[in-house]
């Protein structure tokens, strides 16, 4: 916070959140984009223009291969757009434009099933890979700053009193996943809430076998942002000396970020099948608003947090657009396994019925997030 005020001042330390948002956001849309462009490419199909952003054109310049690099002054998303068509992500039941002999060879519509669904599967592709690479750099070159998963006192009352955990008891593992540091404890354990725990635990010379059950609770992080998590009721008060930072060669740092990746994909799968199983509440499901809001407070810390936070964005980002839902990625998908299955595409009518229940559902969610952001707001 001391760097932060010298660089903007103290008034000016609200600048953060537009740029933290800007940084986060444009990284991840830019790979995304990028993923549809170098396959998109690779396959034949001719490019246009590549847009960060949209409405007007703030900078741009055409390549040598025709197409139009853009940035915009609206940084809500961006876009590639096809010789024969508006975007990648635009319906397929729309007429093709009529194209000389020479376009046609670049059409998007005209290449095999199998090569546009490599183009539109890059998306969510570049996404992950994003992540998983920043993640390796952090682990790689910055390391992981950790200490002992050591129970060093117990809320009175609490899941972990009640399962007989004590002062001094040392985790070992949980569910027969090892343990090697207060936050794989942690994280096991609110992602895990109201779901029984098998913990193995060293105490003393002994190793005891104990099962807790996580508390759903409410918990306030270090910004006063409020969510419902897992709880058990174990404090960790490490002085120094116990913290240590564990830095990885490139391989080890490779599989821990795709290690990272797995873990931020299942539990935003395990929250959503909350959400629909009535276990999760959905107001923790939040839009732009909330994202710039978190890229702000992250920023504050640094800018190595702010750029974990963007891998954790990207890999959001890219399992979203892997929902079947028409006018996402997953939903040209799914129609692409369709017209492989039957040999032939969907009719233009069954595509743009899909389109728009598609559309009408994302801007249902897109509602219902921004909604869920103005309420986190105004009582947070």
């Amino acid at each position: 916070m001391e760097t932060i005020t010298r660089v903007f001042g103290s008034s000016g330390a609200w600048l953060l959140t537009p740029l933290g948002f800007i940084f986060v956001l444009t990284i991840v849309v830019f790979f995304h984009e990028l993923g549809h462009f170098l396959v998109a490419r690779w396959c034949g199909v001719t490019v246009k223009a590549f847009s960060i952003g949209f409405g007007p054109e703030i900078f741009g310049f055409t390549d040598k291969k025709g197409t139009r690099w853009r940035l915009c002054w609206i940084p809500l998303g961006g876009y590639v757009k096809f010789v024969d068509d508006d975007d990648v992500t635009s319906s397929s039941g729309k007429t093709l434009k009529r194209l000389t002999n020479e376009q046609r060879k670049g059409s998007f519509r005209d290449k095999p099933v199998g090569a546009r669904a490599a183009v539109v599967a890059a998306g969510p592709i570049a996404n992950f890979l994003l992540a998983v690479a920043i993640f390796t750099f952090i682990f790689s070159v910055f390391g992981q700053q950790i200490t002992s998963a050591k129970v060093d006192s117990i809320g009175p009352g609490s899941a972990a009193e009640r399962a007989g955990f004590q002062p001094g008891d040392l985790i070992l593992s949980i569910d027969g996943e090892l343990i090697e540091s207060f936050s794989d404890m942690q994280r096991i354990v609110s992602a895990s809430p109201n779901q029984a725990l098998n913990f193995v635990v060293k105490r003393g010379d002994q190793t005891v076998n104990l099962v807790a059950t996580p508390e759903f609770k409410e918990f306030t992080d270090n910004f006063g942002n409020k969510m419902r998590i897992g709880l058990l009721g174990i404090q960790r008060s490490a002085s120094p000396e116990e913290w240590t930072v564990k830095r990885h060669n490139p391989v080890e740092a490779f599989v821990a970020g795709v290690k990272e990746c797995y873990f931020i994909v299942s539990r935003s799968i395990s929250y959503l099948y909350g959400i629909a199983s009535g276990r999760e509440a959905a107001d923790q499901l939040g839009g732009p608003i909330r994202i710039a809001q978190l890229s702000g407070q992250v920023a504050t810390v640094g800018f190595i947090p702010l750029l974990n936070f963007a891998a954790i964005i990207s890999v959001s980002i890219g399992l979203l657009n892997l929902f079947p839902i028409p006018m996402l990625d997953g939903g040209h998908l799914l129609f692409y396994g369709i017209e492989a299955i039957r040999g032939k595409p969907l009719s233009e009518y069954t595509q743009e019925i899909g389109f728009r229940i598609g559309l009408a559902f994302v801007l249902m969610l897109m509602i219902f997030a921004t909604w869920n952001d103005l309420i986190h707001m105004m009582f947070s």
